[in-house]
């Protein structure tokens, strides 16, 4: 990879890793679903310029309700529910292993022994991190954050089923319809004059953070990540998403002052391990392609 592209692939570990402090602070303006919502329709806005890809309907309806409404929204609740931002950036990470697991059940591609070892490792720092339960975590964003990246794994396998990676077209056409049940469920939650009153009265750090996590954390990430796997080898790109963790749980500890203690560290360096087993260049027949789709 040149270095124009290593830092280009380092630029979206950071625009994918801020997102978690971007989503923190549109939950001040802005409800789970009515953030989710403004997310992707702002993300689906290309759409009105480019053709769609050449995919079948209830594939590209079925990728977009599990890559993007089905992450977001559980990730977005888990959130605003008491899921500390920087381990939820490493917790949506987890995706990785969820490709592997679902890719073994439903595509018959079975894990390298390697890939066994990683997503134990992983599952066992999982099991850590949620006997941190208490103070700053609570088992209902746990458990809420948790599902994120099992959708987000089902996502994944449809979007191998498509064939393509996360480019403009594929990204912004996959955006059309999970608004959708995002503002549904904010008309069963917030109320039918909800969302209207949230969008009268947001301030500009929630229609920043909207806007941040609409145009950057998807167009333009989802964008640079696409053409990096389209013109390198998955295994040369994907463990650049290792690092979003990191960015997350930084930028988290510089903005909202998040503090990690002895037993939460370790589950972290654990499921950090484990995917890195997982992802990292190895028995390369086994790495899932479309596992690497990001993490934001």
């Amino acid at each position: 990879m040149s270095v124009k592209d290593g830092a280009l692939a380092m630029l979206t570990v950071v625009l994918w890793g801020v997102a978690f402090v971007a989503t923190r602070i549109g939950l001040d303006s802005f409800s789970p679903p009515q953030l989710v919502a403004l997310r992707i329709l702002i993300a689906s806005l290309p759409a009105f310029f480019v053709a769609p890809p050449p995919v079948g309907w209830p594939i590209l309806i079925a990728a977009g309700l599990t890559l993007y409404a089905g992450q977001f929204l559980f990730q977005f609740f888990g959130i605003a529910n008491g899921m500390p931002v920087g381990l939820a950036a490493l917790v949506v990470q987890t995706q990785a292993l969820f490709t592997v697991l679902f890719a073994a059940l439903l595509l018959r591609e079975r894990p390298s022994r390697r890939q066994m070892a990683g997503l134990l490792v992983a599952f066992v720092g999982l099991a850590i991190i949620a006997a941190t339960v208490g103070h700053d975590l609570s088992l209902l964003g746990f458990v809420l954050t948790l599902v994120s990246p099992v959708s987000f794994g089902i996502g994944n396998i449809l979007l191998k089923r498509i064939g393509g990676t996360a480019d403009l077209a594929l990204m912004a056409w996959m955006s059309v319809v999970p608004p959708l049940p995002a503002i549904a469920i904010s008309l069963v939650l917030d109320g039918p004059e909800g969302f209207a009153h949230a969008i009268a009265v947001a301030p500009w750090a929630g229609w920043g953070a909207a806007f941040y996590l609409g145009v950057v954390a998807t167009v333009l990430a989802y964008t640079i990540w696409g053409n990096l796997l389209r013109r390198y080898p998955v295994a040369a790109v994907t463990p650049f998403a290792l690092l979003v963790p990191f960015v997350g749980a930084l930028s988290s500890a510089l903005v909202f002052g998040e503090r990690f203690g002895p037993m939460r560290l370790l589950g972290m360096g654990c499921v950090l391990l484990g995917l890195a087993v997982i992802v990292l260049p190895g028995d390369r027949r086994a790495v899932v392609r479309s596992a690497s789709t990001g993490g934001k």
